[in-house]
Parts: structure tokens; C-alpha cells; sequence
């Protein structure tokens, strides 16, 4: 299959170049705690042996930071740091990786009274000043509150290529030009609509595709096979990633599916499928990176989609979150959203708090409020 790519300029990262010159790079990030470095490590090198190109690591604090030093000594794998909320971490990190990805939304968490602009020359500086290209990367979780102000609350799109254009506006005007964007919503439809939309106004930028949250196998991957299929077929994408809820050990089954989905797709094996499904059973659930607070998540993931099989026929959106940074935001448009906490998982209907229950308690509770819900969508219809 001839794909025509988009004329992306290229990004040197690292041994790396991405752009329409260059083949499509599967990536994919760390699920370990950064802060043990031999795991870390570990993992860095198994997902290298199964294809990815990138590998990112999550910094939230100083004791990140120093670790990553000395993974940084243990592997010449190229490297991305994720700067979670605190930006002001990536003059201790970058002399030791070869890309920065930012969340413009999580620019507003610190240093409040700063203007974001500011912040993004802070990165763009100390980025430059040690060779590393940068990502921005929108994600529908966490979009830039002006923005998401700005538009309807049923327009989920608008917002984040408005703030994905934004900011490349800015990086272009300071003279930083060694960035690529991602655009990441956890329902493959608007993954298209973002990417598509940003394309057309941005043919010169280079994408990074992803379905975030896009959950457990075989459906997290059926999700991002139709963004895949329908960006890339259109020339649209230089690297990707398949972000998959997993144990640790299975963590490089997200590379290989990457690959798989790639080579089907210049091989003509597509599914053609346009549109997901939006009227059954939707569980989302984030790919178990090094934010998790508790190990015993991915396994409630894996209960939580047993349990609810008996729904599948229902329009519901049941979100899963793992961590502090996405759980709150990326919850509140699920019909159940459950983010964990390192003891607690919060259970949350429409947005609103339920409560807070014990790992061993949650499923029964989810169970009541999954009844509920049934039934009052089936009332609403009789």
C-alpha cells in the first residue's frame, strides 16, 4: 500500500529523526517506579529489544531526577522525560535525555501567577541548550483550562488543537523549531478529528500518534488500530505508541503491537473501520506507567472489565486511572470514572465524587452504581 506522507520536517532525537523522510517510530514509556533504577533499566532495554525507537521515562521530583542520572549511565537507549506538573524539573533532567515532552495544560499547576509563555521559553531554552528536541503533548485530560473555557463543553476536540496550535505559534516565534506535537484522547474519533484538523493547519509539524487510556488487549488495541488506520492511511504520523494497561513483564507487548499495526497497514491489511462503536460497553484505562500508586491497579483493571461483561449492550463509559495526574481530569466525562490511590480508589459518577473505598470494596460498589445506571437508561427509554 503507497501511503503519501505529510511533508513533516525532520526532528533529530537522540540516534533518532523522525518526519516524512524517515520510517515511523513505535515508542513507548516505562511502567516501572523511576526511582528504581535497576527495574527501570530493565525495562528501557526490554522495550528497545522489541522495537521502540523512544522510551519514556516520568520525572515528578528531584529523587526522579537523580535517578535518572544514573539510568542515564546504564543505557544508551534514546530517551524522553515526562515533566508531569512540575516544568521546572527539566533543568535537572535534561543533560541526560534527548527529548522533553510537556502537558500545556499541567503548565498551569506551578507558578500560577506566571504566564505559560514564559514557561514554554524556560523549556525551549534549556531544551536548546542541551540538544534535546521537545513534545508537546495535548492531552484530553488535562487540557489548557482557557481553551477548554473557550468552546462548548460537548466539543472536545477544539480545545486541544486550538492549544496545540498555540503553542507551536510560540515556538515558532522564539526561533525553537526541533519539536513535534501529540494530540491524545482516550476515544479514537476524536484521536482522528484532532490530528486531522491540526494536519491541515500544522502539514509541516511532525505527529505523534496514541489513543491515551485506550485500555486492556484485544480492545485497547482494536481502539488504536482505528486511529492508526485512518491517520497514517492518510500520510498522517511520524511515530506512535500503543498505550496498553499491562503488567511490567508483558510491558513490550505494546511495542510489538505498534509494529504489528503498522505493518498491516502498508501491507493493505486494514480493517476499514471509520467510526468506534459508541453505543456499547467503553472501558478506558491508562497504560500502567511509573505514576501508578499502587501495583494492585492493572489488576483491578482486569476486574473491572470481567466484572462489568454482563453490560456490554449499554452505552457506558467506564473509566480506570491510575495516578493522581490523570485520574481526577480524565474521570470526569466517563459515566464511572475510578482513579487509585496508593490505599483508596475513588469512585466518581458523571464527574461528581461517590466516595472513597478500599482496593477490596471498590468492585461491589462500582457494581451498585453499574446497576444504577442500567437502570435508569433503560427507564429513560421505556
Amino acid at each position: 500500500m503507497h501511503i503519501s506522507r505529510n511533508p513533516t520536517r525532520s526532528v533529530s532525537i537522540g540516534q533518532v529523526t523522525i518526519g516524512s523522510h524517515h520510517p515511523i517510530v513505535v515508542q513507548s514509556m516505562c511502567a516501572t517506579r523511576t526511582q528504581d533504577v535497576d527495574a527501570t533499566v530493565s525495562q528501557v532495554n526490554d522495550l528497545a529489544a522489541a522495537g521502540a525507537g523512544i522510551v519514556r521515562i516520568a520525572v515528578d521530583n528531584r529523587k526522579d531526577a537523580r535517578a535518572l542520572t544514573v539510568i542515564r549511565q546504564q543505557t544508551d537507549i534514546t530517551l524522553s522525560v515526562d515533566l508531569q506538573e512540575n516544568y521546572r524539573m527539566a533543568e535537572l533532567v535534561a543533560p541526560y535525555v534527548e527529548k522533553i515532552r510537556y502537558n500545556p495544560g499541567h503548565l498551569y499547576h506551578h507558578e500560577k501567577h506566571k504566564p505559560w509563555q514564559d514557561k514554554v521559553r524556560y523549556l525551549a531554552d534549556i531544551a536548546g541548550a542541551n540538544h534535546c528536541a521537545m513534545r508537546v503533548g495535548v492531552n484530553c485530560g488535562s487540557v489548557d483550562p482557557e481553551k477548554l473555557n473557550k468552546y462548548p463543553r460537548d466539543d472536545a476536540v477544539s480545545p486541544m488543537v486550538d492549544s496545540a496550535l498555540e503553542h507551536c505559534d510560540l515556538l515558532d516565534s522564539i526561533g525553537f523549531r526541533r519539536y513535534c506535537v501529540s494530540l491524545k484522547d482516550s476515544n479514537p474519533n476524536h484521536v482522528i478529528d484532532a490530528n486531522r484538523r491540526f494536519a491541515a493547519q500544522r502539514p509541516d509539524v511532525p505527529l505523534h500518534l496514541g489513543v491515551t487510556e485506550a485500555g486492556m488487549p484485544p480492545d485497547g488495541i482494536i481502539k488504536t488500530r482505528i486511529a492508526f488506520e485512518q491517520l497514517i492511511g492518510m500520510g498522517i504520523g511520524d511515530t506512535v505508541r500503543v498505550s496498553l494497561t499491562l503488567p511490567n513483564v508483558d510491558k513490550p507487548d505494546e511495542v510489538r503491537a505498534g509494529h504489528d499495526i503498522l505493518k498491516d497497514i502498508y501491507a493493505g491489511r486494514v480493517r476499514s473501520v471509520v467510526r468506534y462503536d459508541s453505543d456499547k460497553l467503553n472501558i478506558i484505562s491508562c497504560p500502567s506507567c511509573s505514576r501508578v500508586e499502587n501495583e494492585a491497579f492493572v489488576d483491578l483493571a482486569q476486574k473491572v472489565k470481567a466484572m462489568t461483561d454482563y453490560a456490554q449492550q449499554h452505552a457506558i463509559t467506564i473509566a480506570v486511572m491510575g495516578c493522581r495526574v490523570n485520574g481526577p481530569g480524565e474521570t470526569d466525562d466517563a459515566d464511572l470514572g475510578l482513579w487509585c490511590g496508593p490505599k483508596y480508589v475513588n469512585l466518581k459518577r458523571g464527574g461528581n465524587k461517590v466516595g472513597a473505598y478500599k482496593y477490596d470494596e471498590i468492585l461491589a460498589r462500582l457494581k451498585q452504581e453499574l446497576d444504577g445506571l442500567i437502570a435508569a437508561k433503560t427507564n429513560s427509554y421505556s
